[in-house]
């Protein structure tokens, strides 16, 4: 299990994390929700260390980081070899087709087999109904495609946690459909997930434990059916604000 003790992160003198500590379940679903600016992105990409916490630590079964010390390149690279990040721009590799955006991280950095890889590819462009775009440029395929591609790519490197930020914020309303129903497939089939996002109706559908985090603080952290049906007074007025669906 994916742990995290007294988290800090501060930029430019600002504290965006206050010694958050939490923990995140295999095999289930955490939604990360919160207000604009409350550190939820921040939070997420501690995970992989694109944002590396002043304090604290990150445990990963028999993996332990304390921020106290010097994070070393092999322990870096342990982590992120466990877990697989979606943007909210899909940043696909416009030089590369498909497939290949697909099979580079697991031929170059996990060094699998060629064949292996492209074999695996082609089956995740098939559950999204993208295989006949194998050969095709990001270019070429429309922003919720694309966003799918990137989601196959992530999980084509067979992740134990796959972290998503705000993955439909950039797509219109039926891609988003889209992307919510593959994302409700991959939760229900046991992939370990931790996603930001601002859709409740997701999270109402989809979670397994819900995370809310303002001005750095986790003000709830547990199951998604207290959270709706037990809400605090804050997490109350922050639903009456967001329109469910």
């Amino acid at each position: 299990m994916l742990k995290i003790n007294q988290l800090e992160k501060n930029f430019d003198e600002k504290l965006v994390l206050n010694k958050i500590t939490t923990e995140f379940p295999k095999e289930k679903t955490t939604v990360i929700v919160g207000p604009s600016g409350s550190g939820k992105t921040t939070l997420l990409r501690s995970l992989d260390l694109l944002v590396k916490p002043d304090s604290g630590e990150i445990n990963f079964d028999d993996l332990q980081l304390d921020f106290s010390n010097p994070i070393t390149k092999h322990e870096a690279n342990e982590l992120r070899n466990k877990t697989s990040m979606v943007f909210q721009n899909w940043n696909l590799f416009p030089n590369l087709s498909i497939l290949d955006n697909i099979t580079v991280a697991p031929i170059h950095v996990h060094h699998q087999d060629k064949e292996v890889a492209e074999k695996n590819a082609h089956s995740l462009l098939q559950e999204v109904g993208l295989d006949e775009y194998a050969g095709s440029f990001p270019s070429e395929l429309s922003g919720g495609q694309q966003q799918r591609i990137s989601i196959c790519r992530a999980l084509a490197v067979k992740p134990e946690y796959i972290l998503l930020d705000e993955p439909t914020s950039a797509l219109d309303p039926e891609s988003e459909i889209k992307i919510l129903e593959m994302l409700s497939r991959i939760s229900k089939e046991g992939q370990s997930m931790i996603m930001v996002t601002h859709n409740m109706q997701f999270a109402k559908d989809a979670a397994d434990k819900i995370i809310f985090v303002e001005n750095g603080v986790i003000e709830y952290d547990g199951p998604k059916d207290d959270f709706f049906s037990n809400p605090t007074p804050r997490v109350q007025e922050f639903l009456q604000g967001i329109s469910l669906k």
